[in-house]
């Protein structure tokens, strides 16, 4: 499961062949015990939870960096080394 980007303690990972219990496009985020995947397309929450100062922090990154964590979320799903992602700063 590689860590593609972290910033402000979040960490932010993509898993390969990740498609089957959601199967729409999605980053696996983690802040201390807190986890929570989060849809690409929307920023909606499908599992688990992270602090609400810290959700907003990832949904707008999700939204400047969507681009290129779709491309991403494709090598990931067919099994293929995936790239850094420019953290929020």
């Amino acid at each position: 499961m590689p860590t593609i980007s972290m910033f402000y303690g979040i960490l932010i990972q993509m898993y390969f062949y990740d498609n089957k219990q959601h199967s729409c496009p999605h980053i696996h985020a983690e802040y201390g015990e807190h986890h929570a995947s989060i849809a690409i397309e929307d920023g909606v929450i499908l599992d688990g939870s992270l602090p609400s100062s810290k959700m907003k922090l990832v949904q707008a990154w999700i939204e400047i960096r969507k681009e290129d964590l779709m491309a991403d979320w494709k090598l990931a799903i067919a099994g293929e080394p995936v790239f850094k992602i420019e953290p929020l700063r």
